[in-house]
């Protein structure tokens, strides 16, 4: 049974080529950006000349870096 939740938590980092903790740190700065773009987009929702390309190319760096990510 312990060996089966460990792995729940060690499998999926283990597939990208991260131990737990780094997988952590990757997830929780992703999450960081994430919650960046989409403030600038809530702002620039309500002032549409404020951060008219932040959040898309925040979401564009992500996307890079998680296709670069698998690509090894």
């Amino acid at each position: 049974m312990i060996h089966k939740v460990a792995n729940a938590f060690t499998q999926h980092p283990a597939s990208v080529d991260e131990s737990f903790f780094q997988h952590m740190r990757f997830a929780l700065t992703f999450c960081g950006w994430l919650t960046l773009a989409a403030g600038a987009a809530f702002v620039h929702a309500i002032l549409p000349f404020a951060f008219e390309k932040t959040a898309g190319n925040i979401i564009c760096r992500l996307h890079t870096r998680i296709h670069n990510r698998n690509a090894h």
